[in-house]
């Protein structure tokens, strides 16, 4: 697979899981007190760690590379 392909499929996995967090932010308290866990257990650790490889991924190939 090219570096390309998979940069693109990363930076999608970015985008999709960081939508339901503008939901959290913006929706009613109410509807969102139910996916709380969701958020705080999925959406935000996903974004985090594609986040950082999108960033410093070039770091981590070359240290598991040696």
């Amino acid at each position: 697979m090219k570096e390309a392909t998979k940069r693109s499929i990363v930076r999608w996995i970015h985008l999709v899981f960081a939508l339901p967090i503008l939901g959290y932010i913006y929706g009613p308290p109410e509807e969102v007190q139910q996916y709380v866990n969701m958020f705080r257990f999925v959406f935000l650790p996903v974004v985090i760690v594609t986040g950082l490889w999108m960033w410093k991924g070039h770091l981590v190939r070359r240290l598991v590379s040696r």
